[in-house]
């Protein structure tokens, strides 16, 4: 015989996404949240964000693509 124990979780389910930047919300559900950069990391020792600071933060593409753009690599699929 098999016995199972019964318990309720809390699942947390994403509705939406904001840009940090830029403050534009998108639905789940939207193809543009594939495209969200989700960007986290701790300050290491000197770091300018602060020694052990933890820094978050949510970008759209749009921005990121503002941001970045005269400086990234891209290099197309071969």
């Amino acid at each position: 015989m098999i016995r199972y124990k019964s318990e309720t979780r809390t699942v947390e389910e994403i509705t939406s996404l904001k840009c940090d930047k830029c403050g534009k919300e998108y639905d789940a559900n939207d193809l543009e949240v594939q495209e969200f950069h989700h960007i986290k990391f701790t300050g290491g020792y000197t770091s300018v964000f602060g020694d052990s600071t933890e820094v978050e933060c949510d970008i759209c593409q749009h921005c990121l693509h503002q941001m970045i753009a005269d400086i990234c690599r891209q290099k197309e699929p071969t």
